[in-house]
């Protein structure tokens, strides 16, 4: 994927695989589990080719265990080929799974469990896998886009997407990095990625309410020549929106939710409550961490409830 001018290599993040992960036999069943789990707790994945589920399971236990860096490692025994070990642990089903620890198993489920089940076990054992690399590429482009360094986080939503091609906030973050770096075409191209169920998270809504205010701002017309409008007929609520928008897409927030809000104080009913819509989109754009924002919620619900 080119990302702003700049090739993104593959993901970079979690730990190295090293001695946390490896299948087991009869032969080596007491060196990998028993003995090891003296020294840290080792899950056994007990699995089969033909189980549908295992094939779900195992590659969630591989995640989270790499992601535990080294508080657990994870064993795992085709029942087929080791039907001696099933026998002796009593597997009746599968995927099951058992924690070893000190030579002897302490806990253990059968079934293939969700992810965030899975982290919980493991974080019972003692083993947090703490965040995600998606959440630390994540955490990283958040920082990178503070410093308006948008090659940086443009490269972290790059390899997000390359582990997890429809990660909402990846692409809401890309679609941003065009956005502010002029390219609203490729914003758009990247939002249109979002798959259906992810369309109102609140990475993608933003940029939307940006797209908005950017294309309406356009056609709104030159700052000084809207106060004017507005400083001549204070009442003319469409040059006082107007006039909002030019002031948000030049980053004076404060002064156009503001300008939102004084038209909602004069008359919230006009044109179908225009300005208050127009208002939610703005705190959409900006989100809700900016101070504009915060202010403006506590300003809206004096007017409307006073």
């Amino acid at each position: 994927m080119q990302i702003l001018g700049q090739k993104t290599g593959g993901a970079t993040t979690g730990a190295a695989t090293g001695d946390l992960i490896k299948d087991s036999s009869e032969r080596t069943f007491v060196a990998d589990v028993i003995e090891a789990s003296r020294e840290v707790t080792v899950l056994v994945d007990f699995w089969a080719p033909w189980c549908g589920p295992c094939k779900q399971l195992t590659p969630v236990l591989e995640k989270v265990v790499k992601e535990a860096k080294g508080a657990v490692k994870l064993v795992k025994i085709n029942i087929d080929e080791n039907k001696r070990i099933a026998a002796q642990m009593r597997i009746q089903s599968i995927p099951a799974v058992y924690a070893f620890r000190n030579g002897q198993p302490v806990d253990g489920f059968m079934g293939a469990l969700r992810e965030s089940e899975v982290r919980e076990f493991v974080k019972r054992l003692g083993g947090d896998a703490g965040p995600s690399p998606i959440d630390e590429l994540l955490a990283i482009a958040a920082e990178a886009m503070k410093a308006n360094d948008l090659g940086t986080a443009a490269q972290a939503y790059g390899q997000i997407l390359q582990e997890d091609p429809q990660n909402p906030a990846a692409l809401g973050g890309l679609a941003k990095c065009y956005m502010m770096s002029g390219d609203t075409e490729r914003a758009k191209q990247a939002l249109a990625m979002v798959p259906p169920e992810h369309a109102n998270h609140e990475s993608v809504t933003a940029v939307q309410a940006q797209l908005k205010l950017a294309d309406q701002a356009e056609a709104a017309g030159d700052i000084a020549d809207l106060h004017a409008k507005v400083q001549k007929d204070p009442a003319d609520h469409q040059a006082r929106l107007d006039l909002a928008t030019a002031l948000a897409a030049r980053g004076q927030s404060e002064a156009a939710v503001n300008e939102i809000l004084e038209s909602i104080r004069r008359d919230r009913s006009w044109n179908d409550g225009a300005a208050k819509k127009q208002l939610l989109t703005l705190f959409e754009a900006l989100g809700a961490a900016d101070p504009a924002v915060q202010a403006g919620r506590r300003k809206l619900s004096s007017l409307l409830f006073s």
